[in-house]
């Protein structure tokens, strides 16, 4: 394999020559910015190895370089041994961004090049203006792997297919209508949409061109009288089609985004410039005024309606069945020593798959047993791939879609017995997550504000992860989404009654073992207080919290109060579903401590 990376590599720099140009960057997203993207767009992945969800590549005319984030920093570093490829990881104070790697490899006059629809605005600008002050050009190009990537895969053709409102709980003509009432506060008429997850929760539609992402590669365009959906017509059905005449959404072919921007006729256009590719924004005729700004759907849809949360609710308590099934099934089944980290993830589908409503995983499984739960997001492979033992844990991070709500929920497991500091970095984590799932706040308060409350525990240990504390996720959409999050990064998106955020704090040593637990948590009212309203968090997800690697006397009287109530409602809820032995080992996985 490493051999074939080079060879793709060598590939790339004669494509270099031919064009005049010293260096390429090929990023991981799609030309909607997507964090997950088809087949067809996994060029990063093609060209380099590296199978990870994030990460760069640029590739010079002698130096080729990945930068990732802390997620995979093991995983990179495996998949690039051999390589030609270095491994630059991202917010370390050593590791030099890719604008200051360029500056440092290229010389005045010469010129870095990219592919206008794999890069926002914002992106493009910022690596633009940084460059230029060394006087290197950023040039586009269309995408190189036209030529010479063989057999990649074709574009999505799979058809969309209509998003029930018994589920969606609002019709897409009132979506479309409240999106118009928004847009006037921004002072534009219109608005693109170029993310996939606003454009399907926008048109209650739904599909499989993207892996576990039930979306459909999209463009919609919404001015003061008319909606224009752009997509390939072969995934319109005749269901669809008269579904979207009956609300008065046009439809055009998804190739024509850019002829027909480049010809509209509107007094301003809304655009966000980080979820728009530049390509799409050069495109926009220069008669209509461009105004730059969040579109109003990522707000809109972050705020769950009544029938939203009662479906979620109920995915919480199918995902909490699937889950106790499988735990008590693990928990007999690693003895035998015949288990390892692929079979336990068919084992734990085929739980979930028994639930009504249930449409796949939200993302492939991390199983990772021991030294594995180290790598963020590890995925087993053949080759990876270890048998469980009754011993040290097992980080299992999973999650579900279910067509009444997505899940995604992380267990870290004792098999067996475990040590001393295994135990306390458990326990550790355990704390920061009770303390933020207990959080009260006044409203107004953004995500960074909170996210001490889950890393104080460790920072007092002088340890640390560099993830987020907490992303948004979608309803039967993208399990990752925005705007709100709680991370350490400013976010200035306030938290409101209504969203999902996850609450996954960890701690990761590397040949030793991964820690992490994750519930989701709804934003509700409190109750009014001093200058206003106070908000608080309801922990959503239904699943036992593994006692076996609690340190009891490291837990606050709080922190013991708040589990045990947590496990008294995961039992109230769970129990009246599960047959008489699957209640005994529930009865016990929730004792009180």
């Amino acid at each position: 394999m490493e051999q074939t990376i080079n060879k793709r590599i060598h590939q790339l720099r004669m494509w270099l020559r031919s064009g005049g140009i010293q260096a390429f960057i090929i990023p991981s997203t799609d030309p909607h910015l997507s964090e997950y993207v088809a087949p067809h767009w996994k060029s990063r992945e093609w060209i380099s190895g590296f199978t990870g969800s994030a990460g760069t590549v640029v590739v010079t005319t002698n130096k080729a370089g990945l930068w990732t984030d802390s997620r995979y920093f093991l995983q990179a570093g495996e998949q690039l041994q051999g390589t030609e490829i270095t491994l630059y990881k991202e917010m370390l104070p050593e590791t030099p961004s890719i604008t200051e790697f360029l500056v440092n490899e290229l010389k005045p006059g010469e010129a870095v090049g990219i592919d206008g629809k794999m890069f926002s605005v914002t992106q493009v600008e910022q690596m633009k203006a940084e460059l230029e002050k060394h006087s290197i050009q950023m040039l586009l190009y269309p995408d190189p792997m036209e030529e010479i990537w063989e057999n990649r895969p074709a574009m999505p053709e799979d058809p969309a297919f209509i998003y029930d409102i018994k589920y969606a709980g609002v019709s897409s003509t009132d979506k479309i209508a409240a999106i118009r009432k928004e847009l006037k506060k921004t002072r534009a008429s219109s608005v693109i949409l170029s993310a996939l997850d606003e454009i399907a929760w926008t048109l209650n539609l739904r599909g499989s061109d993207v892996h576990c992402n039930p979306v459909v590669v999209s463009y919609l365009l919404i001015t003061e009288k008319e909606a224009i959906y752009f997509i390939s017509p072969e995934k319109v059905s005749k269901e669809v089609q008269t579904y979207l005449n009956q609300h008065q959404v046009t439809i055009k072919d998804y190739r024509e985004i850019e002829a027909h921007l480049s010809s509209l006729n509107c007094r301003d256009i809304l655009v966000n410039p980080a979820k728009t590719n530049y390509s799409v924004y050069a495109s926009i005729n220069p008669a209509c005024k461009v105004v730059r700004g969040e579109a109003p759907v990522a707000l809109l849809k972050a705020i769950r309606n009544e029938q939203e949360i009662k479906g979620i609710h109920e995915a919480m308590r199918k995902d909490g069945i699937a889950l106790v099934k499988f735990l008590k099934w693990l928990e007999e089944a690693v003895p035998t020593g015949k288990e390892t980290e692929l079979s336990i993830d068919k084992k734990l589908h085929q739980f979930r798959a028994e639930q009504e409503l249930y449409m796949g995983e939200s993302f492939d499984t991390i199983a990772g047993y021991k030294e594995h739960g180290a790598i963020v997001h590890y995925s087993a492979t053949p080759e990876t791939n270890v048998p469980l033992q009754p011993k040290g844990f097992l980080l299992l991070d999973s999650g579900s879609q279910y067509l009444d709500g997505t899940t995604d929920i992380t267990r870290t497991i004792a098999l067996g017995e475990l040590t001393e500091e295994e135990k306390t970095d458990y326990t550790l984590i355990l704390k920061g997550h009770i303390a933020l799932a207990m959080a009260v706040f006044p409203a107004g308060t953004r995500g960074a504000q909170l996210d001490v409350l889950a890393r104080m525990p460790i920072w007092k240990r002088y340890m640390n992860f560099l993830h987020g504390t907490g992303h948004g996720v979608g309803h039967f959409l993208s399990v990752h989404e925005g705007p709100q999050s709680i991370r350490m990064n400013e976010n200035p998106v306030v938290l409101q009654p209504g969203m999902v955020t996850s609450n996954e704090p960890g701690v990761y040593k590397a040949g030793s073992h991964g820690i992490r637990t994750e519930n989701l948590i709804l934003v509700r009212k409190a109750e009014e207080g001093m200058f206003g309203d106070y908000l608080e968090f309801e922990t959503i997800t239904l699943c036992p919290i593994c006692k076996k690697g609690i340190i009891k006397e490291m837990l606050s009287a709080d922190e013991l109060q708040w589990l045990n109530d947590y496990h008294r409602k995961v039992y109230e809820q769970l129990s009246p579903a599960l047959n008489e032995e699957e209640k005994m080992w529930l009865k016990e996985a929730t004792e009180k401590i």
